[in-house]
């Protein structure tokens, strides 16, 4: 019988199968990861701007971000040029908005993320969370007061759901609104897990405003961050999202307007706030194979330079294995992301919950996979800041998280394919 297998350690044997003939290299936008032409997928438009986000990495964030990983610092100096290159609310049109698609601003977004994950969230938090909030959901003249200045970075937002005892359970939060005889609101409450908002110049909150727990009295408000009673505090001695900036806000007292409610009625309950997070979760589904793909990208070139055994690592059928597989699943995430994404530009409504959640559940699963597999391929070396697929792991398991953690996405997939709603719910 012919032996197959390989014992550990030995270089891949010449009696290969014959190789087709390659790409011109450099022929895919993706780099050499691109198996089934994806390139193919994307007009030149789309490209170019991936090129374009692309060079903004490559020249500002990969020579800075070990350094700002390390001191955990987020560069706010790049917020300007974000808004410069159409980054900032990039797919809303109108109040000075780039006005893109949705299958340009997930290519934007992997790109950032192929650079750090934190930079990333600060595009999603900004455009995907606090500015759709208000094009979504504001009047005319919160429109006019925000949208123009954030979309160009002058002024920052943050979105303030999660608490330090709602998460998952977004409907047991404890904030409240109150509304006085003459109009004015009154906020009390806290939020947790933040991010952006020690920088942040407008806070979209959300606050119960009905009966505690059962979520259809929730309501959003438009908070300017100077407003008395509002203090917001980083959270600091974090393991992942290190370049970025996470926070805790307090609410004591917090008197605005009648008219700093979000109006629509789009925004009334949970639903409002739930819009939202599905733009952020979308970025997600695109932004995680740009950390994977870095990932992939910078074991490939480790194992072809590296000689152990008096054979470069990548000539090991193990190595070759492990390439192979990451190569497939990142390929898979693509495909699935470009296929949300066309779905998305051409009708938003037909857009399911549960469509979201797959690309959210398992693109998330393929990068944080990706990525350890990766430092594990790097030997000791790959738990430097030299090499990224360790900070891309612990940036991944927050992004695993946050916008729902893989749990909710199975459970919201579960309720879809079976009609029942599982959430909460033991089967006892």
């Amino acid at each position: 019988m012919t032996q197959t297998s390989q014992r550990r350690g030995t270089p891949a044997q010449s009696a290969a199968p014959p190789q087709s003939p390659a790409r011109p290299a450099g022929s895919s936008i993706f780099g050499p990861v691109d198996l089934v032409d994806l390139d193919r997928l994307f007009s030149a438009e789309e490209k170019a701007i991936t090129l374009r986000v692309r060079a903004l990495v490559d020249e500002v964030i990969r020579p800075n971000i070990a350094d700002w990983y390390e001191r955990a610092v987020f560069p706010t100096e790049i917020v300007p040029e974000f808004g410069r290159l159409g980054l900032l609310g990039m797919y809303l049109s109108g109040y000075g908005c780039p006005g893109r698609s949705c299958v340009e601003y997930g290519l934007a977004a992997q790109e950032l993320e192929a650079g750090d994950s934190g930079l990333r969230t600060f595009v999603s938090v900004q455009g995907s969370l606090a500015m759709a909030a208000i094009y979504k959901h504001g009047s005319a003249e919160q429109k006019q007061e925000w949208l123009p200045r954030m979309a160009a970075g002058e002024a920052v937002g943050c979105f303030g759901l999660t608490e330090p005892t709602a998460g998952s359970d977004p409907s047991s939060m404890r904030t409240v609104a109150t509304q006085e005889p003459g109009g004015d609101w009154i906020l009390n409450g806290s939020k947790r897990w933040i991010g952006l908002a020690t920088l942040a110049s407008v806070a979209i909150i959300w606050a119960q405003t009905g009966e505690p727990g059962d979520g259809r009295g929730v309501r959003g408000f438009v908070v300017p961050t100077d407003t008395p009673g509002f203090r917001a505090e980083a959270i600091t001695r974090k393991l992942s999202m290190r370049a970025s900036v996470q926070c805790e806000i307090t609410l004591d007292n917090v008197r605005l307007p009648a008219d700093a409610i979000l109006p629509a009625d789009s925004a009334a309950g949970l639903k409002g706030a739930f819009q939202c997070l599905n733009e952020a979760r979308y970025g997600i589904i695109w932004g995680v194979l740009g950390a994977a793909r870095d990932s992939f990208d910078t074991v490939l070139d480790y194992t072809g330079n590296r000689t152990q055994f008096g054979a470069p690592l990548s000539s090991y059928q193990i190595t070759q294995t492990k390439l192979a597989d990451m190569a497939v699943a990142i390929n898979r995430g693509y495909l699935l992301a470009h296929q949300i994404g066309r779905l998305k530009d051409a009708d938003p409504a037909a857009l399911t919950p549960s469509m979201i959640s797959a690309g959210k559940l398992d693109n998330c699963r393929i990068a944080i996979g990706i990525a350890r597999d990766a430092r594990e391929m790097l030997g000791g070396n790959g738990i430097s800041l030299d090499h990224s697929p360790l900070r891309h792991a612990n940036n991944l398991e927050s992004v695993r998280t946050y916008e729902g953690t893989d749990e909710v996405h199975q459970l919201t997939i579960g309720r879809h394919l079976t009609g029942h709603g599982a959430f909460g719910h033991t089967g006892s």
